[in-house]
């Protein structure tokens, strides 16, 4: 136990090296290892957790705003003339297909294009990060290839052709809408249904010793009913302490993600996050879970990585800085826990929603 203390006392004296996290960043926005190469088709994604993680930092300076707002429209899969594909809207990954680069309408016809809810989450994530007011996001297009994933349990596909279906594309597809300020692209009581099912049945609200639920999962779960408006709704007060309960037991240094794993920089985020939706954040320890992170800090190259000793990756670096966020690591934006964007780029989605109703307003007096 002395040599565990002393372990932490350690990992305490670790300083944030916010310069070399900045540089990181900017290096996945230009280049990234070989052994990236299989994430081609995701590469939208990519590019979310290096904006938002220079968001974070307040260090979007260093970004060129409009190549970037280009490249992401480039990506939208708009409808073609007679909008025969419609129902297949969305962003896709990258143009790994060999789709023509264009920002503009009508859309081409490709057997194989289609948009990918994660794709089509991350893509207005970034656009908002960026500053942009979404007013060329075909939302028609977007909300209708958001109908069509979803399955009759309420789950979702990730893409029209098929896939794995799972509480992570519910929420995305509840972002999606939330950020579009429009649920006609989901059955939002089939959706609650189907995660009420899965809740049950896992160690979150169970009284057997089921444990294969993880955070992130549980994270999905939370944050999709917190954005629908219906938490209270959907889970009763003793659900939702069971749930409370069960993310609170995740933390040793930092947290792990089920029981009987190691610790895991992503589930300061996914756990962490889960828990302050759920009022019960500052329950944690805080100074345990940021030597944690911290102790998974690349002192050389910057970003953070699984765990200590490991190579860092653009997505347990974004996970990181938003789990030092959340316990007010200083210099650091806010993180909104729900849609997982800086709380600045949040304010700005709140400010183009109420210019929407504004506008919606006045074109219903006006008729």
């Amino acid at each position: 136990m002395a040599e565990e203390e002393n372990q932490f006392e350690e990992f305490e004296q670790i300083d944030f090296l916010r310069d070399r996290h900045v540089r990181f960043f900017q290096r996945t926005l230009q280049v990234l290892p070989e052994r990236y190469a299989s994430l081609e088709t995701t590469r939208l994604s990519i590019l979310f957790f290096a904006l938002s993680g220079l968001d974070v930092l307040d260090a979007l300076e260093v970004v060129d705003s409009k190549v970037m707002i280009e490249w992401i429209y480039s990506q939208q899969v708009l409808p073609t003339q007679d909008k025969s594909n419609l129902n297949r809207g969305g962003f896709r990954g990258s143009a790994h297909i060999g789709i023509p680069y264009s920002t503009k309408g009508p859309g081409v016809l490709h057997p194989y294009d289609s948009g990918h809810v994660a794709m089509t989450y991350t893509g207005l994530c970034s656009l908002l990060i960026l500053g942009d007011d979404l007013s060329r996001v075909n939302k028609e297009a977007v909300l209708a290839g958001l109908k069509v994933l979803q399955l009759e349990d309420g789950s979702f596909y990730a893409v029209p052709e098929g896939s794995e279906n799972d509480i992570r594309f519910i929420y995305c597809a509840a972002s999606i809408c939330y950020m579009l300020d429009d649920w006609s692209g989901m059955d939002i009581q089939k959706a609650i249904d189907y995660i009420r099912g899965s809740l049950v049945s896992t160690a979150a609200l169970c009284d057997n010793s089921v444990t294969h639920v993880p955070g992130g999962w549980t994270y999905c779960a939370i944050a999709s009913l917190c954005l629908m408006g219906r938490l209270d709704e959907a889970l009763s007060p003793r659900e939702l302490n069971r749930i409370r309960r069960w993310c609170i037991m995740r933390q040793q240094s930092g947290f792990h993600g089920r029981p009987n794993k190691p610790v895991d920089t992503c589930y300061s985020f996914w756990v962490g996050a889960t828990l302050e939706l759920l009022d019960v954040f500052q329950f944690t320890h805080f100074e345990k879970n940021r030597s944690f992170i911290l102790s998974t800090q690349d002192r050389l190259v910057g970003g953070f990585a699984k765990w200590p000793d490991s190579h860092p990756d653009p997505l347990h670096a974004y996970l990181g800085l938003c789990g030092l966020s959340l316990i007010g690591e200083p210099d650091l934006k806010k993180v909104h826990p729900a849609l997982n964007i800086t709380q600045r780029a949040f304010q700005h989605l709140q400010q183009l929603q109420q210019t929407w109703r504004d506008n919606a307003g006045s074109c219903v007096g006006q008729q």
